[in-house]
């Protein structure tokens, strides 16, 4: 027996108008609410960002959640791939962006050179970096921002 379907255009019609309605992104956020923010989340994510594993460090970088002292500690973090983290978030504080934008690891001067909320004055510093590379993502996401 075969597993293909030959559907008539009859019934691909009336499959058709049966299907459920595509909501927004807008709409399906209002039918799953996010919860709130409690002191215990805020707590647990200190405690993510102290832990000795950095994948999991890396995780509370990412957190939208974290508070600003958390976000400068996790910019001076010893693995580039937690700082990486701490520059794709979009909620990371300007200041914490800004130092950023020295940083030894070209891959976090390459993260922070595509998020969006990064501070005009450290996007001239990522203009002018020794990396192609960043230079190359800081023209792409100019462009992007023009088009």
């Amino acid at each position: 027996m075969s597993c293909i379907r030959f559907n008539t255009p009859a019934q691909r019609a009336q499959m058709k108008a049966q299907a459920p309605a595509m909501l927004t992104a807008e709409e399906a956020a209002a039918l799953h609410p996010a919860p709130p923010v409690t002191a215990s989340k805020i707590a647990r994510l200190r405690l993510l960002a102290e832990d000795p594993n950095p994948r999991i460090r890396e995780r509370a970088a990412l957190d939208y959640h974290l508070p600003e002292e958390v976000f400068e500690k996790l910019a001076r973090d010893p693995d580039p791939e937690v700082r990486a983290c701490v520059a794709r978030n979009e909620t990371t504080p300007c200041d914490v962006l800004r130092s950023l934008a020295t940083d030894p690891s070209e891959r976090v001067r390459g993260f922070l050179a595509v998020n969006f909320f990064v501070p005009s004055d450290a996007m001239e510093v990522l203009a002018a970096d020794p990396s192609p590379v960043v230079r190359d993502l800081v023209r792409w996401k100019s462009e992007l921002a023009t088009a």
